[in-house]
């Protein structure tokens, strides 16, 4: 049975009026009756401009002298278009009430009343406007979570990204974001997405460099069915499902030559090709792209189409490492500070932020969120202290204020300072990635989604740093 709700019902006949209203009683609905159509609007304009909660649905009888549903049904539909309306038809008359349904009714309840038939039909449509509520909801959510706004930084790097960002998102143009892994580039792309004039529409983020190439065309582009091994039945592909929105092809530097060469036909022509079709499909999708990698390199090595290099750049904008914007880190730390703390709250104390700013953060904005995030897991009061940090910000600390490291025994003081092994033999990014991840992993007692979690990636990800796939 549906919560309890608030609901309108219109109907000139007064045994059907008060028949609707006992039904809608017993499930404990606040039922208000309307004798006429003009009578039911004049309700709902009250109830809107005293900016009620409003009707979470509106049961009306088709027929009516004064004002029939069809006129309700119009004025619902201009004015409050979440607010589900069933029609009421005569048995066996049910030509008018399809007519409504194409004109925006959510249904249509037959006379003679069949009580469960009823209450069924209104469960449906209060359900559907709560999900729909819960959508919007969601969707404004997710429009602040990732405005411009919320992208945190106050360095002159990061101010020309928020401008850049900012013009680009009032265009359809295709945008390349580059910068370092770790350094928020998806962010940056909901929050163009999120200002764009396709905001309502869907964002769909895909790791290009996670996939492997076959199935990556089909995730892209989709597929007929049986048009390979396992294609028991059609897809569409992302460029079809982000249809009205925005697609985030992020590392796209790894995307092989075919897939190079359907990707430049997207942009040229504004269509795909599903695999094992022949026929194109126009799409209406946006494409913002990212990378880590030097695609300008890629292309004078003959490893990245030059033609499909000039289609994604036509706007670049640049994410600055964390080492280059470090009066950035603080705002940062306190902002992943009050994230992962929550109701009890934290705050950093001045060496500990000290500890912060002397590190380099190879793993950029990620790696200082995750220590940020472990710090607090490690400390339950909330007040994140040096020794809270991961090793190797507080050696770098230490090592530069001339401290010894406290946990070195006075036995061995005399041996060179202990190198943290992620860094003793100067690993490559991608190595350094690696190891920290299997670190963390380990720290948090070999749980995959935990130490995800806490490296801000998602499983798939995690299981490609690790080479698992």
């Amino acid at each position: 049975m549906a919560e309890p709700a608030h609901i309108l019902v219109v109907d000139d006949d007064l045994a059907s009026r008060r028949l609707m209203e006992e039904i809608l009683g017993e499930d404990g609905h606040q039922v208000v009756a309307c004798a006429d159509g003009q009578e039911a609007i004049a309700r709902l304009e009250a109830e809107r401009t005293r900016d009620g909660d409003g009707y979470d649905a509106v049961v009306s009888d088709i027929r009516m002298v004064e004002a029939d549903g069809l006129e309700v049904l119009d004025w619902v539909q201009q004015h409050a278009p979440e607010t589900p309306v069933l029609l009421v038809t005569a048995f066996g008359n049910v030509d008018g009430a399809v007519d409504a349904i194409r004109r925006g009714a959510y249904d249509y309840i037959s006379k003679p009343y069949d009580v469960n038939a009823i209450k069924l039909v209104v469960d449906r449509a209060l359900r559907h406007r709560r999900l729909a509520a819960e959508n919007r909801r969601l969707k404004r959510e997710i429009r602040e979570k990732y405005s411009l706004q919320n992208v945190i930084g106050r360095s002159e790097g990061m101010l020309q990204v928020y401008k850049t960002a900012a013009r680009v998102a009032l265009t359809e143009a295709t945008v390349l974001v580059v910068g370092e892994s770790g350094t928020g580039k998806e962010l940056v792309a909901r929050a163009i997405h999120s200002a764009s004039a396709r905001s309502a529409g869907p964002f769909i983020a895909v790791d290009c460099g996670a996939i492997a190439e076959g199935v990556l065309e089909s995730e892209l582009f989709g597929h007929a069915r049986g048009s390979f091994t396992g294609a028991t039945g059609a897809r569409r592909g992302l460029f079809e499902e982000a249809a009205g929105g925005t697609l985030f092809l992020d590392e796209i530097g790894d995307i092989g030559a075919r897939i190079q060469g359907q990707l430049l036909r997207v942009l040229q022509e504004g269509e795909i090709r599903r695999v094992g079709e022949s026929a194109p499909v126009k799409v209406d999708t946006r494409v913002v792209a990212a990378t880590n990698k030097d695609l300008a390199e890629a292309v004078k090595s003959g490893k990245f189409r030059e033609d499909l290099f000039y289609r994604l750049n036509v706007v670049t904008i640049r994410i600055p490492p964390l080492r280059d914007r470090s009066e950035d880190i603080p705002l940062l730390a306190e902002h992943f500070a009050a994230r992962h703390a929550g109701a009890r709250g934290a705050n950093i104390t001045t060496d500990a932020r000290e500890a912060l700013l002397a590190y380099s953060w190879p793993g950029n904005v990620r790696e200082l969120e995750n220590a940020v995030a472990r710090a607090l897991a490690l400390n339950p009061g909330g007040t994140i202290l040096p020794e809270d940090l991961p090793d190797a910000v507080r050696e770098v600390h230490q090592t530069k204020r001339g401290v010894k490291p406290a946990s070195q025994p006075p036995a061995i003081s005399a041996l060179p300072p202990r190198e943290d092994p992620l860094l003793a033999d100067h690993p490559t990014l991608e190595e350094l990635t690696r190891r920290y991840a299997e670190r963390t992993l380990k720290e948090m007692g070999g749980n995959k989604t935990k130490a995800a979690e806490v490296l801000g990636i998602d499983r798939k990800t995690l299981a490609r740093l690790l080479r698992e796939e």
